[in-house]
């Protein structure tokens, strides 16, 4: 298996987004599980919720972001309701959203009742599911792909049955940025950037569960996402 610190880094070979960010606000929807929806962050509502807030300043350039994140999404749940989703999203004079955000796959990958269980989406499942959706919203919009975080294996089973890891969260990040790329969708590693800041980096922007950001948390994950290159021309 690809180490992490062989890892391809997050800012190399990535695809070029051709979105042309037009005089009137672009429609955008975010879709995935809670780390779209925010969960953890009972202060400022998570990244999506930041970014929305910012954009509704008379000051900004106005975009319309709507969270669709659902807690416990698999990519299954998330390709079952996608073109509904968007096809709802679209607004008076859009009639359909400009750009899909989607980060989803974190809860395909723990392993049931112990360490050594079966994943909760099979690995092999999980490629063909990834590459369905991918393919799918490439059909609908233009698409951004923002990845997981680690987790905090020492809290883990969480919820007393879901055995998170970082092996696991591994594979199954580096398949999806993979289809990312067989599909010309730019990715954001978030994994492997939180990694290599250090243990005691990451740790920290973790909630109690081990698992959802906190606040601080969400703050560098929006920090990150706005240093994106693909949004630097969005904010």
């Amino acid at each position: 298996m690809q180490t992490i610190n062989d890892a391809q880094k997050p800012w190399q070979s990535q695809p070029k987004l051709k979105l042309k960010v037009q005089n009137q606000p672009l429609r955008i929807i975010a879709l995935g599980d809670s780390l779209v929806y925010g969960y953890g962050d009972p202060v400022f509502g998570g990244w999506v919720e930041q970014l929305r807030r910012q954009w509704m300043s008379p000051d900004s350039k106005g975009h319309v972001l709507y969270n669709l994140g659902i807690r416990g999404d698999t990519v299954t749940k998330v390709q079952g309701r996608l073109e509904h989703e968007f096809n709802f999203r679209g607004e008076l004079r859009n009639r359909y959203p400009d750009l899909i955000i989607l980060s989803v796959g974190v809860n395909d990958s723990p392993r049931l009742l112990h360490k050594d269980g079966k994943n909760v989406t099979n690995y092999n499942d999980f490629i063909l599911q990834m590459d369905m959706l991918l393919a799918q919203a490439k059909l609908l919009a233009n698409v951004l792909f923002i990845g997981m975080i680690p987790v905090d294996e020492s809290k883990m089973p969480f919820l007393k049955c879901f055995y998170f890891n970082h092996r696991d969260q591994f594979s199954y990040k580096e398949v999806t940025k993979s289809l990312c790329q067989k599909h010309n969708i730019p990715y954001l590693d978030t994994f492997d950037m939180w990694i290599s800041r250090g243990e005691n980096w990451w740790r920290s922007r973790l909630s109690s569960d081990g698992l959802h950001p906190n606040e601080k948390g969400y703050g560098s994950l929006l920090e990150d996402v706005l240093n994106w290159q693909h949004m630097t021309h969005l904010v």
